[in-house]
């Protein structure tokens, strides 16, 4: 956006930004009228409460229409995105998984950025980059060159952005550090140490997991994960640093370095809270933990943790109730896919097995279709290892393989329970899968999961455990197997052209023309500049048929059965991918990211 000289003599008449001068540059501009202008500006005015925001976070507040782009709100991005263009210095959305914040911490004081409205957001050997909210108030940033005896570049950022991560970063390094010196004796109230000091401070004892400052670590942590919409939370220990790493959207993403003696008080902490046996350091260990999003929302997370070489390693995996349980179109179930579902689901007895490998949603699948199921004149009743999320609908049971409790002998307490429904979390060994063919046999529906790549091949793992042929003929309604893959981010996709060597890899054997329009992903501030946002599943359903039961036998042949599933209409992974692909959900290179290669292709190399 170019600015008239005129307006960036108005915004730039003084160092500080004033809301007259905002507001006079935006009327100038077109892009709010005059009499709104007025509104706001006497609005100000009236309320003392306000005097201390910055003009375009006043500005934003009052939610103007904006003339110049209505379809466009007058958001304070927006606003932001245009201070920077009349300054002439790039707009940058703050994305704090791309900062590395012990660095940046390191090379102004909190109360230096806060008295000039500014946040360090990179820093290497000859430049430090600074975000900052006032564009034209600039004399600190030569007088800071000149200190730092490197090149100061300066980018325009959000000034809510740059205020809350400010607290953020500075709150969080500063925990850090009164953490490691708190057995130390060493004064709290000195500068900021670098990295390499508070590895030092700390080895000189451990640090309380009750430590207010280990609180903060872990409450910081927690909700930071909630709002990058992780699934998973890894703390994984090294010799001289911890790190830690979210995946978002199935993909792993480093968030934060801490020293290791704060990583073992924060993987100390995190065991309390999720009530595990804090001095038992050699085996590994199963929790939960119940608490609250910044929004209000109840969310629950299943802790793990092994020993390794430098530590505890601990996986946090998160549910939230609102996004575990989804209705099946949610699910990413097309409208013949749900159907076929629900006809295997919704009958009174049989098993259905969900496969696939860990992560591929087989969880969600199962959960979302119990809430489908469970009424009040049905007994719903699970047995899980361990329970993934608690439910108020279902009769839950965990396994406790140290009291002998497995999987069989959770369903054979089941069987003594009155159910209609069962749920097995997963069919490990020829006990529990004689166990669950038991409970079809005397009519209740079961529903487990099975770990196979696709689902004929449950059949011949069901052969494998020891299951007799016959038994499986009676009792197998159907398998589906399902995979993940990340959908484009609605708000800044774009039409393109499909390959069509890259889409003849994923159709392979099947006649699907060419689409002529698909989508591709572009990246924007909603997406942190991905391109994807969120992920569905693609299924390969395959419902038995009388034709297909007959088939099962103990020499099975697994190639014939696959091709006689197909012609008894079940779709492959990759043809349910297709779809979606042009329905404009996702990409043909991401679901070849997630699917195994078809024989004589290479996913990579089409």
């Amino acid at each position: 956006m170019a600015a008239s000289p005129q307006i960036a003599s108005l915004l730039g008449r003084r160092g500080r930004l004033e809301l007259d001068e905002v507001l006079a540059a935006l009327v100038v501009d077109g892009y709010v009228p005059a009499e709104d202008a007025k509104n706001v500006r006497m609005g100000a005015r009236a309320g003392r409460s306000t005097v201390e925001l910055h003009p375009l976070v006043l500005i934003a507040n009052a939610k103007l229409t904006n003339q110049r782009e209505p379809g466009r709100p007058l958001s304070l991005e927006a606003l932001t995105e245009w201070l920077a263009g009349h300054a002439g210095l790039p707009y940058l959305k703050i994305d704090p998984m791309k900062i590395n914040v012990a660095a940046v911490t390191q090379v102004v004081s909190m109360a230096y950025a806060k008295r000039h409205r500014i946040l360090p957001i990179a820093a290497t050997v000859g430049e430090v980059t600074f975000a900052t909210c006032e564009p034209f108030e600039e004399g600190w940033a030569p007088d800071l060159a000149q200190m730092l005896r490197r090149d100061i570049k300066r980018v325009v950022a959000s000034p809510l952005d740059i205020n809350r991560y400010l607290q953020e970063f500075y709150g969080v390094q500063r925990s850090i550090q009164l953490a490691q010196d708190a057995k130390t004796g060493s004064d709290s109230s000195a500068a900021i140490l670098n990295f390499e000091q508070l590895v030092e401070l700390g080895k000189s004892g451990e640090v309380g997991a009750d430590d207010r400052h280990v609180v903060h670590i872990v409450d910081w942590l927690l909700q930071y994960a909630f709002e990058q919409r992780a699934s998973d939370i890894h703390l994984e220990p090294r010799r001289d640093t911890g790190h830690i790493r979210f995946r978002i959207d199935g993909v792993m993403q480093k968030v934060f370095e801490l020293p290791a003696p704060v990583m073992t008080a924060v993987t100390a902490r995190i065991k309390i809270l999720a009530r595990m046996d804090v001095a038992e350091k050699r085996r590994p260990q199963d929790g939960r933990i119940k608490t609250r999003s910044s929004s209000g929302r109840e969310v629950e997370l299943r802790i793990s943790n092994m020993p390794t070489a430098f530590g505890e390693k601990v996986v946090m995996r998160i549910f939230d109730p609102d996004l575990v349980v989804k209705d099946f179109a949610q699910l990413g179930f097309s409208a013949s896919e749900g159907a076929n579902w629900r006809s295997m689901v919704e009958r009174p007895h049989g098993i259905v097995l969900v496969t696939g490998p860990t992560g591929s949603g087989k969880t969600t699948t199962l959960y979302s279709t119990l809430k489908h199921l469970a009424t009040p004149e049905l007994n719903v009743c699970t047995v899980e290892d361990p329970i993934e999320m608690v439910s108020p609908e279902f009769n839950q049971m965990q396994v406790h393989a140290a009291i002998d409790l497995d999987f069989a002998a959770g369903v054979r307490t089941l069987l003594r329970q009155d159910p209609d429904i069962i749920m097995v979390g997963e069919i490990r060994d020829l006990e529990t899968a004689q166990m669950a063919v038991q409970a079809s046999l005397t009519g209740h529906l079961v529903l487990s999961t099975l770990h196979t790549n696709d689902a004929p091949s449950a059949v011949t793992r069901l052969l494998d455990l020891g299951v007799p042929h016959y038994l499986i003929q009676s009792t197998l309604t159907g398998v589906v197997a399902q995979r993940l893959v990340r959908t484009l981010c609605p708000h800044c996709k774009q039409p393109t052209t499909q390959d069509p060597q890259a889409w003849n890899v994923l159709t392979h054997g099947w006649s699907m023309p060419v689409p002529e329009r698909v989508f591709g992903p572009v990246g924007c501030l909603e997406c942190r500049n991905t391109g994807f946002l969120g992920r569905t599943g693609i299924y390969e359903m395959m419902k038995l048929s009388t034709r297909l039961r007959g088939m099962i036998s103990a020499q099975l042949d697994l190639s014939g059965f696959g091709q006689a599933a197909l012609t008894e209409g079940m779709r492959p992974l990759r043809i349910s991918a297709a779809d979606q692909v042009i329905a404009g959900l996702t990409t043909v290179q991401e679901v070849l990211t997630v699917l195994p290669p078809i024989d004589g292709f290479d996913n990579d190399q089409p």
